[in-house]
């Protein structure tokens, strides 16, 4: 029987349940994908992080109950809050190695845990009236194609009061984000994220999703730096600023829980 440390940690949040909830799991090796996926199902939140030491730093992988994804924000805060808090890490920043967006850092300053990702990018489109049906709206004021549609919206109320048909958007294959100017003191800008086809129907605090809002929000507001509230019934906030090509986005994590995993493999089956 292989013991493998769990942590649970609600991410873009300093209070427990809210923000947006990881598992993360320490290995000491590498295991077979499907095994990783397996964990993922059992644990079924919507992302669970699994990360190595290594000489340079950290390998990290995302998967969700559906496979491995390519970048997930708030399951990377969780992790390195799990490396900073339960493991001690000594340095101020921690190195990720990954497989499809490269190297990623996170930077403790305080409370706050900062992601170091590259920006993405967007473009105007004509949506697809499946997009629009989809969310139940007629009204908006741009329609933007990146790493997922983004429909941009006249204001906060517009985007709390969307009521998305789910099953409709499976259809869509495509994830959803929709955005507009913040009616909060102090804030920039909101969202919500939505992604079916991957398990999730709305993702609380969507971290890969700000690396394309936030240069766009930077270009319409003129400013690099900004404060956004994801408005999610368990919402985050999302501290964001715009550097080159690069976004950061810090944010806090309160674990929730840890356990362990206890993995047993199958018994030989005796020779006939």
């Amino acid at each position: 029987m292989q013991q493998i440390d769990f942590y649970m940690v609600d991410a873009f949040t300093e209070t427990t349940f809210g923000g947006n909830a990881a598992a993360v799991c320490p290995l000491t090796e590498w295991l077979p994908d499907e095994t990783l996926l397996a964990m993922a199902r059992q644990h079924n939140q919507s992302e669970t992080a699994f990360f190595i030491h290594t000489d340079d730093g950290f390998e990290l992988r995302w998967f969700t109950t559906q496979g491995e994804i390519n970048l997930c924000g708030h399951a990377t805060l969780a992790t390195a809050h799990v490396i900073f808090e339960s493991l001690s890490y000594p340095e101020a920043t921690i190195h990720f190695a990954t497989r499809f967006v490269g190297p990623l850092t996170v930077t403790r300053n305080g409370d706050w845990l900062t992601l170091d990702f590259p920006a993405t990018s967007s473009e105007p489109v004509e949506p697809p009236q499946l997009l629009l049906d989809c969310l139940g709206i007629s009204d908006y004021q741009e329609v933007r194609l990146g790493r997922t549609y983004t429909v941009v919206l006249e204001n906060q109320q517009q985007v709390e009061a969307v009521r998305p048909d789910i099953q409709l958007m499976l259809k869509l294959n495509q994830k959803v984000c929709i955005t507009a100017p913040a009616e909060i003191e102090g804030y920039d800008f909101v969202s919500r994220f939505f992604s079916p086809a991957a398990a999730i129907t709305e993702d609380p605090v969507t971290g890969s999703t700000h690396t394309m809002l936030i240069p766009y929000w930077a270009q319409r507001l003129g400013k690099t730096q900004m404060l956004a509230r994801q408005v999610s019934s368990r919402g985050g906030d999302i501290r964001c600023q715009l550097v080159g090509d690069r976004v950061l986005m810090s944010g806090q994590a309160v674990t929730y829980l840890v356990g362990k995993v206890l993995l047993r493999r199958p018994a030989a089956q005796p020779n006939v």
